[in-house]
């Protein structure tokens, strides 16, 4: 029967010693990538405050300054598919370093034209959206990297620790970037960010990452994009952890989203005050980063979840009615220590369940579904804070976590089993050809002779390899049962060509070949399954 447990870890396993929270750091490609991360971020948030900056005196409405954040942001909507899709077909080492050259051009183009003083309101969203692009490419392809440079143990120590780079860039960022606008203007904000995007393309340049080209040759973006989607939503295990990042961050952004109203609603309420509250939050994330190995081993991931959950929302009560300052901060560091414990679980668990042919891909349809329901959380809590007050916004928030993931977990639950994605390439037969066949989509046939007894568990077990085939890329997979044979069953596979075809041979996992072994164990006639393939001539 299948293991309906929602974890990332396999509890049959023996039990180990958690990692040492600082032990990715002892790989020096790691410590390359994880500084380079560093300054990338910091980047981005010194780029998102001189921005916003420098549109208050351009258009001084508040929409065109809102427009600013949208500008940033859309760009992972509307590219994080074709991005993670070219990030899992090209060499990823190049595609990184693309990145923080674009974001170095970008950042030049600004500085250019504001020395020169033709900045308008409308060519400052205009670069913010193309500095967006930078970051809607760079996301799926550092993610996409990390699993290749540490061991499958330090996964989750190595993404906390990409969790600290990413708080305290949210610190260093705008400090930096308001003491330079302070002291030199908003141009060297953008001098800097220029200089250490490129600091860091070098950095990556050196690199000596060896890119292996698949004999098949490139994979086209749009089967590449299509192959990404098809992957995400037949595997039960990603479609749960969607939901869940999706629902933890519509909740938690409520904090985020009304900090800085709760802060000016404290007594003494400043923007020093707003400050704090942010610096504690981050605070909280740190540490939760460097005991992230000792919470992995006291709670599995679904009690993580739900504890990270409820303990979360009860510092998002506090925070919403709490009379002093000296209240909110520990609250902040508690809610910033459930905070990027329940991330960095999800994450963790999300790259734990993707092959690496198709991770960037998986990666960034898991990014989108943190940044949109972010994006909406803010709105909608924004929404409910204008008609009732930022009080009970929060406290309607921190409830609605608690009961909306509890129902979560309770009935979207992973119906797959333990997966070993340990690639097998070579396991399976590779079918030859004298010369390929004409352009057009191929037909695959396996003739299985079943015992009519064991009907109820060959469906069953026919169903798990509907879901392996079309993750692998199929378009289209049908099960056929002879009217006049009850013994008699073909599976039917459509493939878009024949290279496609040849390219599923390639992505084969532990688990695929398992699963094979599993439906030849069925079979009962003299001689193997009958396979045969077809070019479809016409529909």
């Amino acid at each position: 029967m299948p293991d309906s447990r929602f974890d990332e870890t396999d509890t049959r396993r023996p039990v180990v010693q958690p990692e040492s929270a600082f032990g990715p750091l002892q790989s020096r490609v790691f410590r390359m990538l994880w500084f380079t991360w560093l300054a990338a971020n910091t980047c981005m948030w010194m780029n998102d405050v001189a921005s916003a900056w420098l549109m208050t005196s351009l258009g001084p409405s508040p929409l065109w300054v809102a427009l600013v954040q949208s500008a940033s942001t859309l760009p992972v909507f509307v590219l994080g598919i074709p991005s993670g899709a070219l990030a899992d077909t090209v060499d990823r080492k190049r595609y990184f370093m693309f990145t923080q050259f674009w974001v170095a051009i970008v950042a030049t183009v600004l500085c250019v034209v504001i020395v020169t003083d033709h900045l308008t309101a409308p060519l400052l969203l205009a670069l913010t959206f193309a500095n967006g692009v930078g970051l809607a490419m760079r996301w799926p392809v550092f993610a996409a990297i990390i699993p290749e440079v540490v061991s499958r143990p330090q996964l989750p120590q190595a993404l906390a620790l990409n969790g600290i780079a990413m708080n305290a860039s949210r610190i260093i960022g705008p400090l930096a970037a308001g003491a330079l606008i302070a002291s030199a203007g908003s141009a060297w904000v953008f001098v800097l960010n220029a200089a250490l995007s490129i600091v860091a393309g070098l950095v990556i340049w050196r690199w000596r990452r060896e890119h292996r080209e698949s004999p098949l040759g490139r994979e086209p973006l749009t089967s590449a994009m299509r192959v990404g989607v098809q992957y995400v939503w037949q595997s039960s295990r990603m479609r749960a952890l969607l939901v869940r990042i999706a629902i933890f961050f519509l909740h938690s952004t409520a904090a985020m989203a009304l900090l800085p109203l709760v802060a000016r609603a404290l007594p003494g309420g400043s923007a020093g005050t707003f400050t704090l509250l942010l610096a504690s939050m981050g605070v909280g994330a740190i540490i939760a980063a460097v005991l992230m190995p000792r919470i992995r081993a006291w709670l599995p991931l679904q009690k993580r979840v739900a504890v990270g959950t409820m303990v979360q929302s009860a510092a998002m009560l506090v925070v919403a009615f709490s009379p002093t300052i000296w209240l909110s901060v520990p609250a902040m560091v508690f809610f910033g220590v459930c905070w990027i414990t329940v991330a960095n679980s999800l994450t963790v668990a999300a790259q734990m369940a993707l092959p690496d042919w198709v991770r960037a891909r998986g990666m960034s349809i898991y990014q989108m579904a943190l940044m949109g329901s972010t994006a909406l959380g803010a709105a909608v809590w924004g929404q409910v804070a204008t008609v009732s007050n930022i009080h009970e916004a929060l406290a309607i928030a921190a409830v609605s976590s608690v009961v909306v993931m509890a129902l979560a977990q309770r009935f979207v639950v992973d119906r797959g089993t333990e997966e070993d994605l340990t690639p097998k390439p070579g396991v399976l037969k590779v079918p030859e050809m004298i010369e390929p066949p004409r352009p057009g989509r191929i037909q695959l046939r396996v003739e299985y002779r079943i015992d009519p007894a064991r009907t109820e568990e060959f469906l069953a077990l026919m169903q798990e390899s509907r879901r392996a085939r079309l993750r692998q890329g199929a378009l289209d997979w049908q099960l056929l049962h002879d009217l006049y044979d009850p013994a008699h069953y073909v599976e039917q596979i459509i493939d878009a060509s024949w290279t496609e075809h040849l390219r599923r041979f390639d992505r084969v996992t532990a688990d695929d070949v398992k699963l094979r072994d599993l439906r030849l164990s069925f079979h009962v006639g003299d001689a193997p399954p009958l396979v045969t393939r077809y070019l479809i001539e016409q529909e």
